[in-house]
């Protein structure tokens, strides 16, 4: 099969390369995102691959179809920049990854909660300055404390496991479908309400859907614990950025740890350390001194980077021979909002 792999970086290629050495497909890498506007250039190809930030709106997957391609193959789990209702009026198929690797996320999950708590990085700067007073780096433990988990799929269930099993923290979790096996090790399903209120940590884990937009917003922040700690390393438009600034400001919010931020389409993956960011709500963000942020990295492992590849490529070999294959999305397979 002949695939236009967009927004490519030297990893993208040389984890698919490796892969693709047991699948034959003729792969062809463009280094911008696809778009309305990059679209034809993928005219000729039989699937687009395409990641996280790339825009398949209904302009986009029209001259997509009327280039000939019949296949958009999402490397990552989430689909929410994908109109799945334009893609099976046009007859193009949608394939993702649905479970790269659950570890990897949820072990960059429990990293920045930990960087954060204990004010790792900026520990690191100041040693690196020759500066080993401890003034204004006390932390707080995580055993003892009540950490809220929304969402509990694969990557919600390892994180809610480790805090309750490996830091000894009250686990609240919030999702439309309990999970039996937290249940079992003491794990307690509430309301999003209740889970905010008596949550010390709120952690996400849930995918971008209409429903879960700015779930986590003015009113739910000023229902939350106060010095409440957020975590996000689901999908940017979870929280709404202004109204998290607000509450940094008025200290109801005691840190945030974000790996997504929900206009990080025009920063993230780009090397822009010479450039003057126009954002300045993100810039907002990076003067707060309790907030970490990283750009998108929480996937980033050699065993994710694999299993991306793989099985990417084996749901395109899938449907060349003619098969339905399993990581296959459509419409009508929309999870519900936690």
């Amino acid at each position: 099969m002949r695939i236009a792999v967009f927004a490519t970086k030297a990893y993208d290629r040389r984890f698919l390369d490796l892969a693709n050495a047991d699948f034959g497909h003729q792969l062809s890498w463009f280094e911008p995102r696809l778009d309305a506007v990059t679209a034809p250039q993928a005219s000729g190809y039989d699937a687009v691959c395409v990641f996280v930030n790339d825009v398949l709106d209904a302009a986009t997957l029209g001259t997509l179809a009327q280039g000939g391609v019949r296949v958009v193959a999402l490397r990552c789990a989430g689909y929410n920049n994908v109109d799945l209702r334009a893609a099976e009026a046009l007859g193009l198929r949608v394939i993702r990854v649905p479970a790269y690797s659950p570890e990897a996320v949820s072990e960059f999950t429990l990293a920045m909660l930990l960087a954060l708590d204990r004010n790792i990085p900026r520990a690191s700067a100041r040693v690196r300055e020759n500066n080993f007073a401890l003034d204004g780096l006390i932390g707080r433990n995580l055993a003892g404390r009540t950490a809220g988990v929304v969402g509990t799929g694969r990557i919600g269930a390892l994180v809610a496991r480790a805090l309750k099993l490996g830091f000894g923290c009250e686990v609240l979790a919030h999702d439309v479908v309990e999970d039996p096996a937290l249940v079992e090790i003491g794990v307690r399903y509430v309301d999003r309400d209740t889970l905010l209120r008596q949550s010390d940590i709120v952690t996400l884990h849930c995918p971008l859907t209409p429903d879960t937009r700015h779930l986590i917003d003015a009113e739910a922040l000023a229902a939350a614990r106060p010095r409440v700690v957020i975590v996000n390393t689901s999908r940017g438009a979870l929280i709404d950025t202004q109204a998290l600034i607000d509450a940094l400001k008025s200290r109801k919010v005691g840190g945030v740890a974000l790996d997504v931020y929900e206009q990080e389409g025009d920063l993230f993956f780009e090397d822009l350390s010479n450039e003057i960011v126009q954002d300045d709500v993100f810039q907002r963000l990076l003067t707060f001194p309790n907030v970490l942020i990283t750009g998108h990295q929480a996937f980033l492992t050699e065993e994710a980077l694999t299993a991306i590849a793989v099985t990417t490529l084996s749901g395109l070999a899938e449907i060349e021979v003619g098969r339905i294959p399993a990581n296959r999305v459509t419409s009508d397979q929309v999870r519900p909002a936690p």
